[in-house]
Parts: structure tokens; sequence; C-alpha cells
């Protein structure tokens, strides 16, 4: 049986499908209803809040994951090296948060607080709050620290939240798919919604403004042993993803020379002890944020790999501009 984000992703980034077309008119009803909302936000007839301190949100108009999670964890850390005191608010996905604001720390429980938000925190050591209602997430963050500015990873579309800054991270190898509407493509909002934004980065390791940059191998259990991803390309490996989209992980791999298995998961995948042992001697090769669910398997062969996000000259440039703007105002 195929993975389910398999299956979508053979319907949504493949051109022409015939499930795509069939679900054409409901997709032209939920471009009509999401853009109707966001005229309703614009003109304050549905209610949005606005913070004492500047909202930088790094989402995007697709589902699924495009690199969010290294982007805010750069920016948390160019703007902390600016001498700004930074926030993050997430929703938690992979958790089970809810509606009511939870407040996240390095030894939380990744099933309450979700994956992404625990390595966000190991990553920055900035204070987090995760909660399905950011306005709410918010303002439990700036009630218990002193803030310059909160990022929101994702909330693109979370228009109850007031926000300063947007910043759009594309795929630059699947793009936007078909370029339809849900459910018949990918689109959270129309292909139009993009140009809004402050800023938009393209996410490719050819081609892109912003790129993934493989950073040290490091063992999932509490030893935390580090090693070159260079120091594993003797024997083959199984790579191991449950993220949105496992192949942008298998292709860093193999740009780095690495002999890979592949092993594909539905994205926030909690994992289970027998799923990662395999028949042989070979190292398993996982992502930081499914890392992050099995450090109770004392399992020597988990390691992970650190990614990095990396910005072009130009793309630093625009964004450092905006951000100077923005808090010498």
């Amino acid at each position: 049986m195929k993975r389910a984000a398999s299956w979508v992703n053979e319907v949504w980034y493949q051109p022409h499908h015939w499930l795509s077309w069939l679900l054409w008119p409901v997709s032209l009803l939920f471009c009509w209803l999401v853009s109707l909302r966001r005229w309703l936000y614009a003109r304050q007839i549905l209610r949005s809040s606005g913070f004492p301190v500047p909202v930088l949100v790094v989402g995007n108009i697709t589902v699924g994951g495009t690199g969010k999670t290294p982007m805010v964890i750069w920016l948390a850390q160019q703007l902390a090296l600016q001498g700004l005191k930074v926030g993050i608010v997430s929703r938690g996905y992979g958790g089970r948060t809810g509606y009511r604001p939870q407040a996240v720390h390095a030894d939380s429980d990744v099933a309450v607080v979700g994956d992404e938000a625990l390595v966000l925190v190991r990553r920055t050591g900035c204070p987090m709050v995760v909660a399905s209602d950011r306005v709410a997430a918010i303002r439990q963050l700036l009630a218990e620290q002193e803030l310059d500015a909160v990022i929101s990873d994702d909330g693109l579309q979370h228009y109850a939240m007031r926000r300063d800054l947007e910043i759009l991270l594309q795929d630059g190898r699947r793009a936007y798919g078909n370029r339809m509407c849900l459910p018949a493509g990918p689109l959270r909002e129309p292909l139009s919604r993009a140009e809004t934004t402050d800023i938009q980065l393209t996410v490719s390791q050819q081609r892109g403004n912003m790129f993934l940059q493989a950073g040290p191998v490091i063992s999932v259990d509490a030893a935390g042993t580090q090693k070159r991803l260079s120091d594993f390309s003797n024997t083959p490996v199984h790579a191991v993803a449950g993220i949105a989209d496992p192949e942008r992980f298998f292709l860093l791999l193999e740009a780095q020379g690495l002999r890979i298995q592949r092993h594909a998961f539905d994205d926030h995948h909690v994992f289970k002890a027998h799923e990662l042992l395999f028949d042989d001697h070979w190292p398993v090769l996982m992502t930081e944020k499914d890392a992050v669910k099995c450090s109770a398997f004392n399992n020597p062969r988990l390691w992970y790999l650190a990614v990095y996000a990396q910005l072009d000259e130009k793309a630093q440039q625009r964004l450092q501009m905006k951000c100077k703007e923005l808090f010498n105002a």
C-alpha cells in the first residue's frame, strides 16, 4: 500500500492527472472561499489582532514542507546576532497541543509539542509556544517573555494574526505542482497570493536563492557523537525520512556521494523501534525532525543529519534591508 503522501504527490505534482480535473470545480470553490476570507480580514470585517512587537511569518502557499524549519532557525539566529530577543510560535504539528497554548522546552514531550517545535527550541534556544491559535500563542509568549520580535513558523494563512513581514518559501524542485488549489492541487491559496508577500525564496540546490546545507551527522543516542557526512561514504546507508517531501532529503544525501536505500514515511510519522531494525549492518541516517522521536530506542545505528539554511547574497541583503526598516521604524 502506498504512503498517503506518495499517492497525493502523484495527483498534485503530475500534469493533467484525471483526478485533479475531476476535483477542479471543488478547487475553484475553495479558491473563492479562501480569497473571500482574506478580503474579510483585510477590511477588518473579520477581526485580526496586532501585537506590540513585530511579527515575522515564514510560510508557504502549498501543502507540505518547503524548508520552513531551517529558515526559521536561520532567521532567529540572524536576529539574535543583532542583539534582538526573539520568540517563536508554531502550530505544533505532529503533537497534540490543540487550541490551548503550550510552552516548549528542550526536554518537552515530542508527542505533545510536535517534532518541529522540539527541533526549533533545541537549535535556537528561543522561547517558544505552540497552539493552533497563533494569536493566543503570541499573547502567552509576550506575557511570559520580554521580546523584541516573534517569528511564526508557518501561519501565512492565519489572518487573525497580524504580521509585519511575510517570507514565502517555494520548493524549487516541485514548484507549485499543477498550480491548482486544494483538493485538486497543493495550493492553500491562489497563486497570485505569492506576489503579495514581502520576500520570496526559492529553495533549490541548483537555481534557487536559498539552499539547504548539510552539516554534521549526529548520533541519535544520548552521547551525541558527531561525524562528517563523508564518513558514511564507504558503506551503503539506510536513509529514513518522515517528512512532507522525503525525496528532498534523499537527493541531498546522494548529492554528497552517499549510496542510500530509501525508506519514506508520511510526514510526522510516529516511529516504532522495529521499523528501524534492518537485516544488515548499515548505518541508519534520518532527518533531525525524525530523530527527536527516536532517542528512546537505544539503537546505536541511528544517526541524523543537521541541515542549515543558506541564502544567496542578494536574498540576504533584501531580507536585512526589510528587517532594518522594521526594527528601526
